[in-house]
């Protein structure tokens, strides 16, 4: 500094200079902000997008399948019936996994399983029989006594945690020569679109496999989770299919093979003919969303043989998806005054369904109910959704003319699901499968299977439908259901409002 001269200090800033710097300040807080909400807001176009796409896209081919008619002479039902009698687990009557197991014995050229939950986890300190495993057993039993005959099982990934860990039984299948395929249900439309739209945007990418660390929710004595199978899970879909066929017969069930669903009450139609090759053809394109070619190497001869009986010959067709629901709408709607409608069924939610069941007891329709309900899961406790809300729903609306009772169950669920019109003049329908009357199991987003059936009352199936029915809502032999004040109390308003709102955000399993 030069001698005799002051050392100069810095001026503060004018009040235009501080104008600029705030304005500096703001506008690049303000571009910030924009930029932030563009962001967001294609997010949030982005979600929306996925949401209509995933809910609305065509279904892959071969999917929601109606077959043509066909004539046959004979249909057989089977059925599953657990009813309490005192003891822990009840009084068990078992028809389906004996004729599962027969059929699998008869087979010489092929064998195509399709079977929603296979599996032999369950909950601690829980027994159940281990009907997996012995399935298990006489599918690598014939594997063995006939090595060129072709098996193909096919599964939902709920079986290994949905890719957490291997199935221990499907593993024996697959080292012994049977083709086991796990079904690709992302293909599938999406039921829960909000959580969707964020599971296929952020999580899907990241896949399942992997050490798990999270309890087993499921069953806790089977294997850990990893947090994606969990996250996956909550994206709920399923292969709920589940059938058995070989080259003469299939069988069309409501029941799992599945240990912790051994004591459940259920029921199945068999039948043989010229529809057997359109039940192969549906399975065909369940196993093809897994990019799996030709399910058998060579095309199969089906046998043209059928039991004679008495009466007409019976009208059937095969149905998958949402052409359940056509059908169930249909049948529904052609019932009137001298006709009874009589509904065996585990889930019943669908607002359709609902109407169709108030409008046909309003023609003077006999409607009468056997539902499950709703109060265990595999061994756990459950709160009565949405089965009692709905019946409170139902009773309220037809001033207590549709008629409701529920199974009495015991550990078990009444898992069947099972629609029969039985009309005073003309053809009879039965409607029966995988199919539980809700919105994700008729609404084309599982994959599910039902057998449609049209018959006279001179046949013996129409008695043996008849006498199932009556047999549980009379209580005849053992006291197989309840009346419906049974699971109805002040808290049915408040599930039903919970019912509501699970059904208008779509987060349920029904």
């Amino acid at each position: 500094m030069s001698p005799g001269r002051k050392a100069s200090r810095p001026q503060p800033p004018s009040f235009a200079n501080k104008q600029s710097i705030l304005f500096a300040k703001k506008h690049r807080k303000h571009r910030l902000w924009l930029w932030v909400g563009g962001l967001f807001t294609l997010l949030i176009l982005w979600l929306a997008a996925v949401m209509i796409y995933q809910t609305h896209k065509p279904l892959p081919p071969g999917l929601s399948y109606e077959s043509p008619s066909y004539k046959v002479n004979q249909v057989h039902f089977w059925y599953d019936l657990t009813h309490a009698d005192g003891t822990e687990n009840g009084s068990q009557k078992e028809q389906i996994l004996p004729r599962i197991l027969q059929i699998i014995e008869e087979s010489r050229e092929f064998l195509v399983i399709d079977m929603f939950l296979f599996n032999n986890y369950t909950h601690k300190g829980q027994y159940f029989p281990p009907v997996s495993k012995m399935l298990t057993d006489k599918l690598l039993l014939q594997k063995a006594a006939y090595p060129e005959m072709e098996i193909v099982f096919i599964t939902d990934e709920v079986n290994t945690n949905y890719n957490s860990a291997p199935n221990p039984l499907l593993q024996e299948m697959k080292a012994a020569g049977i083709t086991v395929i796990m079904t690709d249900v992302d293909k599938l439309r999406d039921s829960t679109p909000v959580y969707s739209a964020f599971w296929r945007t952020f999580i899907q990418w990241f896949g399942q496999s992997g050490k798990g660390r999270i309890p087993n929710l499921m069953a806790s004595n089977g294997p850990k989770i990893t947090a994606r199978s969990y996250l996956k899970l909550l994206n709920v879909k399923a292969n709920h299919r589940k059938l058995i066929m070989n080259e003469t017969t299939a069988l069309i069930s409501s029941g799992n093979v599945h240990d912790a669903s051994a004591y459940n009450s259920n029921i199945a139609l068999e039948v043989q003919g010229p529809i057997l090759a359109d039940i192969l053809q549906t399975e065909q394109a369940a196993a093809r969303l897994s990019g799996t070619g030709p399910l058998l190497r060579k095309e199969p001869v089906f046998s043209q043989a059928n039991e004679r009986s008495a009466g007409e010959p019976l009208e059937v067709r095969y149905l998958t998806e949402g052409k359940v629901y056509k059908y169930t709408l249909e049948a529904i709607s052609s019932a009137g005054k001298g006709d009874t409608v009589w509904m065996g069924m585990f889930y019943l939610a669908d607002d359709k369904i609902i109407k169709a069941l108030l409008e046909a007891s309003k023609r003077g329709a006999t409607v009468r109910l056997l539902l499950d309900p709703n109060q265990n899961a595999f061994g756990r406790d459950k709160i009565g959704i949405p089965n009692r809300p709905v019946a409170m729903d139902l009773n309220r609306r037809s001033d207590g003319k549709i008629d409701i009772r529920w199974y009495n169950t015991t550990k078990e669920q009444y898992h069947a699901k099972l629609l029969f019109v039985a009309k005073e003049n003309g053809r009879s329908v039965i409607l029966g499968g995988s199919s539980n009357f809700t919105a994700r199991n008729l609404d084309d987003y599982n994959l599910e299977n039902n057998l449609w059936v049209t018959l006279q009352r001179d046949q013996p199936l129409y008695a043996e439908m008849e006498a199932y029915f009556t047999r549980l809502w009379n209580n005849d032999g053992a006291d197989y259901s309840l009346p419906l004040d049974t699971y109805q109390s002040g808290v049915t308003w408040i599930k039903y409002m919970v019912f509501r709102i699970q059904k208008f955000i779509g987060f349920t399993t029904f």
